[in-house]
């Protein structure tokens, strides 16, 4: 099908972005390309450094922040281990409860050094800052499409004096955002940026780097990459880019693809399509819209899959992400299933 200027080999009923995405055929073109070069034995790793360094810009771009204060890694997880790790003894971490654990275990394995990590319902997030040393919350929340009030955050943790760290994975790729205020902000790739699994970013505010701790330091985050493969002393490069994390070499090169498609469109429109088919498909079962595009719903797994839809089980309820190439049949095949 042929959607915002890109052709998608999406199956009717696919509904199962927040698990992952499914690309571009360009996208995937390039992925095979660079498959059948490594299968020919034509593939340089310098090659794919100008991949991944698109991928810096384009995944900043996406979230409002300069290429530079963008760092790369293979999975959210990975990356947050750096901030978690910088955290003093004794901090206090607030989260929301049930978020997705990538965003929470990191934090929580910090317990031997006297970390604290503090559980509040979503709602109550803003309101219990204060005392904390980081609020660490997901934009959009895996289970049901629940969105953080992003400017009473920032207010709340300014007030507060609090670092803010914020997963992206669920909003970045069809919800426009301005997220330089934030200390950190880390997204993995395979969701709604349509991009191979392997490829993750964290984007890091110049006043929160001295806070981290490059606890996989490697090579790649050398100062000179190509010169700093062997021997001490330890050397890594000025900025973020410390935090860097040897790349899957392959999923950057989808990522680069994706990215640059998606940094072209207009954000907005995106938006608009995505979440007035979630809100669509809410209103026509007696329930208002929530302005997201992953929608939860009790539903019966046996009737979505023999509807023809794939989506997923979060939480005991039926999930369902809607992206660029959904459409209002998407929609239609869903209310078939309350019939």
């Amino acid at each position: 099908m042929q959607s915002f200027g890109a052709e998608f080999a999406c199956p009717p009923g696919y509904l199962n972005t927040p698990s992952i995405g499914i690309p571009p055929s360009h996208a995937a073109d390039a992925v095979a390309e660079a498959v059948e070069k490594w299968r020919r034995g034509e593939a340089r790793p310098s090659d794919f450094d100008e991949p991944v360094a698109r991928t810096r810009a384009g995944f900043g771009a996406l979230i409002g922040v300069p290429a530079d204060r963008v760092a790369i890694g293979a999975s959210v997880s990975q990356l947050i281990a750096n901030v978690a790790a910088g955290l003093p003894e004794g901090a206090g971490v607030l989260v929301a409860a049930n978020d997705f654990t990538s965003v929470t275990f990191p934090f929580a394995a910090q317990a031997h050094r006297g970390v604290k990590v503090t559980e509040v319902p979503l709602a109550e997030l803003t309101e219990r800052v204060e005392g904390h040393d980081l609020v660490a919350v997901s934009v959009v929340q895996s289970a049901d499409g629940a969105r953080i009030d992003l400017d009473r955050l920032r207010a709340a943790a300014e007030a507060a004096d609090a670092a803010v760290l914020l997963d992206a994975t669920q909003a970045a790729g069809w919800q426009p955002l301005e997220l330089d205020w934030a200390d950190w902000v880390v997204a993995a790739g395979y969701k709604w940026l349509l991009a191979p699994r392997g490829a993750a970013w964290l984007a890091a505010h110049p006043r929160a780097l001295e806070r981290a701790l490059p606890v996989a330091a490697n090579w790649y985050a050398g100062e000179n990459r190509w010169q700093t493969v062997y021997g001490l002393p330890l050397r890594l490069a000025e900025g973020t880019r410390s935090l860097d994390l040897s790349p899957a070499w392959l999923a950057f090169v989808g990522a680069a693809v994706s990215l640059d498609y998606l940094g072209s469109l207009d954000l907005e429109a995106v938006r608009a399509h995505c979440v007035g088919l979630a809100d669509s498909l809410l209103e026509a079962l007696g329930s208002p819209g929530q302005g997201s595009a992953i929608v939860s719903l009790d539903a019966s797994a046996d009737r979505v899959k023999e509807a023809g839809i794939v989506a997923g089980t979060r939480a005991g309820r039926q999930r369902f992400g809607f992206h660029l190439y959904n459409t209002a049949d998407d929609v239609e095949r869903v209310i078939s299933t309350f019939g």
